[in-house]
């Protein structure tokens, strides 16, 4: 099988790229990232030598290139991870999620189409759900509610591949993940950001009281989820995907301040954000049932593993905060821009 992953460069992309490969499995695995500020082809290093990785940087909004990696490549299998992610800068500018998650989606869904790809999953969000009260958890049945332009904008791109399944046949499984962790997680996320920040004795920022509630996903056992539905998934099913870890983001903050025996006193509240979403929860009894996917690791093992793995790999995060990760690409492929587009080694 020749695997398109859309967004691989950026940190569940990248580990999904990673755990592919890991398998040992005989199949081409494209990454296709536009490599923006989220992007960074640090977090797959060494990847660039096994024959079956190859990497084409553009945008999912460029159809025509689209259809050429697609045609070029032979793609039997896309696994859509490219989006913009970060709900707070959608709240400061909405225009690129509506660009990037809808329109690229469309792009990607349609030459997909054209291109009689035979497997599409799109990698969504539990954000899409809304937000719940105190009691219940998101089903795959459960209304539609965003509440952020982001989740908005993922909103509309899962209604999209619905409707292409429906109208046109295309083969699209939809999984709706709750809030991912681990290694190579770009550090303006609450975990990465929490662990630097407090390695730098800086503040460390909670929005309101920070009671809002996530259920927390390790990154590996996401990848292992998503690549059961890409093999295994019924066409028009969507997948919820949750690790069975919910906790209010005070106490998760607390935890990180004392594994790294800093003081509580950095944990400073600031005003909450808006439209900010109190509480998620995910019912992920139809892929456990259905494909026998089951979370591998509890909460404090997982961001134990994390927080060794930033303490071990502080040059990754600190060339990130400094902007000098982006100098990798340029040293790896020669500083040619998105619209070039020729960077690949196979």
């Amino acid at each position: 099988m020749r695997i398109l992953v859309t967004g691989g460069a950026g940190f569940i992309g990248s580990n999904y790229i990673r755990h592919v490969l890991a398998h040992g499995r005989d199949e081409r695995v494209l990454n296709f990232d536009l490599l923006t500020y989220a992007g960074n082809l640090e977090n797959l290093a060494g990847c660039e030598d096994d024959p079956r990785y190859g990497f084409r940087r553009g945008d999912i909004r460029d159809r025509a290139f689209v259809r050429e990696v697609l045609a070029d490549e032979r793609i039997d299998a896309v696994v859509h991870f490219a989006a913009e992610s970060h709900v707070d800068r959608s709240v400061e500018g909405p225009e690129v999620f509506v660009s990037t998650n809808v329109l690229g989606t469309e792009i990607l869904l349609e030459e997909s189409r054209a291109a009689q790809v035979a497997r599409f999953v799109m990698v969504s969000t539990d954000e899409v759900y809304g937000s719940l009260g105190p009691e219940g958890k998101f089903t795959e049945d459960t209304p539609l509610a965003p509440n952020s332009p982001y989740a908005a904008s993922k909103a509309a791109a899962d209604l999209l591949c619905r409707a292409f399944h429906r109208t046109f046949g295309l083969p699209v499984m939809i999984t709706r993940c709750s809030n991912n962790y681990g290694p190579y997680q770009f550090p303006e996320k609450l975990i990465p950001l929490m662990i630097a920040n407090a390695l730098e004795d800086k503040p460390l920022p909670v929005y309101g009281d920070g009671q809002q509630v996530r259920d927390w996903l390790w990154v590996e056992d996401h990848c292992r989820a998503v690549d059961l539905v890409l093999r295994r998934g019924e066409p028009g099913r969507i997948y919820n995907i949750g690790g069975c870890n919910e906790m209010p983001n005070l106490e998760l903050v607390t935890m990180l301040v004392d594994r790294l025996g800093k003081s509580r006193d950095l944990i400073t509240h600031v005003t909450d954000r808006p439209g900010h979403d109190r509480r998620y929860a995910i019912d992920a009894d139809r892929i456990m049932s259905e494909l026998g996917w089951a979370p591998s690791l509890e909460f404090r093992e997982g961001l134990a593993a994390t927080v060794d793995w930033y303490l071990a790999n502080r040059p990754w995060w600190e060339k990130i905060r400094s902007g000098e990760y982006r100098e990798y690409y340029a040293r790896m492929y020669g500083d040619r821009g998105p619209d070039d587009a020729t960077g690949t080694r196979s």
